[in-house]
């Protein structure tokens, strides 16, 4: 792989690590949707998609026919289904750096507010007047949490409300750093330095396999 293409496929997910490792060695937990969860992956292995799949598939010929214009259109197409995944995907809550036992006293508040006739059983959450069913599933070594959701019969509109409820008490809240954040740190790191070792180093390999990859 030439450096052009090795500084595409790492690039996104050095960037991804980076944020990772921000959300889990901040003192404050942070509420991500599925949708954007799903989101932010997709555009982490972007890169990688682009330099494998898509690019070892693409017939030559378009390459030749519509020069630059092809990777845009892929670019696009790749969008559009990394939006409809997360579109077709049950709805998802994801708490960084917070753990259950936080969690159930804080969401119990918010149930509270937000419905009088929610039930648990177990690990499991009913919330009938926001048509929202849940269950608690927990990473405790990963120290996040998910709120993941359980039948088909769901309202988006309900999961907003948890969403935004739920991001409005986190904010008042607090949690020791995660020390997973450390090795995320470490790994966005050593790919940023294997990026920037590419681009200081070889910048003409770089700008010729961007051009050759182009066919400029």
């Amino acid at each position: 792989m030439d450096g052009f293409r090795l500084c595409l496929a790492l690039g996104p997910l050095a960037v991804y690590l980076v944020l990772l490792a921000w959300m889990n060695l901040s003192r404050r937990p942070f509420v991500v949707s599925g949708a954007r969860d799903l989101a932010a992956l997709g555009v982490a292995v972007s890169g990688m998609v682009l330099v494998g799949p898509i690019e070892l598939l693409l017939p030559e010929q378009a390459i030749y026919v519509y020069k630059g214009y092809v990777w845009l259109l892929l670019g696009v197409m790749y969008a559009l289904c990394v939006s409809l995944a997360a579109l077709l995907a049950r709805p998802r809550l994801t708490i960084y750096n917070f753990t259950v036992d936080q969690l159930r006293p804080l969401l119990a508040e918010v149930i509270d507010e937000l419905d009088s006739e929610a039930r648990w059983a177990g690990a499991c959450l009913a919330l009938p007047k926001l048509r929202v069913e849940l269950h608690l599933d927990a990473s405790p070594a990963l120290k996040n949490v998910s709120l993941v959701a359980t039948g088909d019969d769901q309202s988006f509109a309900g999961w907003r409300r948890l969403e935004g409820a739920l991001a409005m008490r986190l904010r008042q809240a607090e949690s020791p750093a995660n020390a997973w954040g450390v090795v995320l740190a470490i790994g966005s790191f050593l790919l940023g330095a294997c990026v920037g070792w590419q681009v200081l180093v070889h910048p003409q390999a770089v700008t010729a396999g961007f051009r050759e990859m182009l066919r400029l």
